[in-house]
């Protein structure tokens, strides 16, 4: 859900078959999420679906730290009180979840996502009042991880760069599973807005940011070769990846969803600024859980 607008896709997956998107629209966000959920259950039937609401930045932080043994519910516990001072919210009523960072011979870590009352309360409570279904709430990292996944190598790690209204994101991953997430304090916004001159300075800061974490990279997981980096372009910023090319020393490949994702169903993505738009839901909605019966 963004300030103005809210993103959804519904996609279906087959084995032996790439992922099948049904569903990609954009509709005007109302006076409210309730609001605009109650209007659109009907016509958009959202109370047959599992919906996973996506998080905006901001709204949540991911911390890396230690893991702790134990059972689940206990360990986010210890994790809740161990990370207190790191986050900008009160810690005793935000919701924590952990996500485990594959491991080799160093300690074991996990990544804690954390979000306040302020955030989550009112989100879950916006589904219950329009009796919308809502199966998970997740995060953008998460979501980029997902659609990540579709364009790795086996034994290999991918960096993933995409940025939209609220920043830049890049994550590294290996076999489907979230390794590193660092934040680039610039969005796609300031990108299409720049003059040359600007936006020639705002590509040479991305590309020192993203050299410094693919040496980070290359340092901590030195074990895991990396294929490329694979950037999602941006509608109206022309040069941005042959800028990239020339600044880093890890090849550039643009991110094209149609290579991975049928979109025969929904003709409208093939457009760049829909796929821009939508991207991030795509990547919420290739959340790979269990059907329920």
């Amino acid at each position: 859900m963004r300030d103005d607008r809210v993103d959804f896709v519904h996609l279906r997956r087959e084995a032996g078959h790439k992922p099948r998107v049904l569903l990609a629209d954009s509709v005007e966000k109302g006076t409210d999420a309730a609001a605009t959920l109650s209007a659109l259950k009907k016509p958009m039937q959202l109370d047959r679906y599992r919906c996973t609401a996506l998080l905006t930045h901001g709204k949540y932080q991911l911390i890396q730290t230690d893991a702790v043994t134990g059972p689940p519910d206990e360990a986010r516990e210890v994790v809740r009180w161990k990370i207190k001072d790191q986050l900008e919210f009160p810690v005793d009523t935000a919701a924590i979840d952990l996500l485990p960072i594959p491991s080799d011979s160093r300690a074991h870590q996990v990544f804690a996502a954390v979000s306040p009352e302020s955030t989550i309360a009112p989100l879950v409570q916006a589904f219950q009042a329009a009796k919308v279904p809502l199966a998970a709430i997740d995060l953008p990292e998460i979501s980029q991880r997902n659609l990540a996944a579709l364009f790795e190598q086996d034994g290999r790690g991918l960096a993933t760069l995409v940025f939209d209204d609220d920043e830049g994101l890049l994550t590294f991953t290996v076999s489907g599973e979230l390794l590193v997430a660092r934040h680039v304090e610039i969005t796609a916004r300031q990108l299409i807005t720049a003059d040359d001159d600007r936006r020639g300075i705002l590509f040479e800061r991305i590309a020192l940011d993203i050299q410094r974490s693919l040496d980070n990279f290359d340092r901590i997981y030195s074990a895991i070769p990396l294929a490329h980096l694979l950037v999602a372009p941006i509608p109206g910023v022309g040069g941005f990846l042959d800028s990239l090319r020339a600044n880093l020393t890890v090849a550039v490949k643009p991110l094209e969803v149609s290579a991975v994702l049928d979109l025969g169903a929904v003709p409208a993505l093939l457009d760049p600024l829909r796929q821009f738009q939508c991207l991030r839901a795509i990547g919420a909605a290739l959340r790979d859980e269990p059907e329920v019966a």
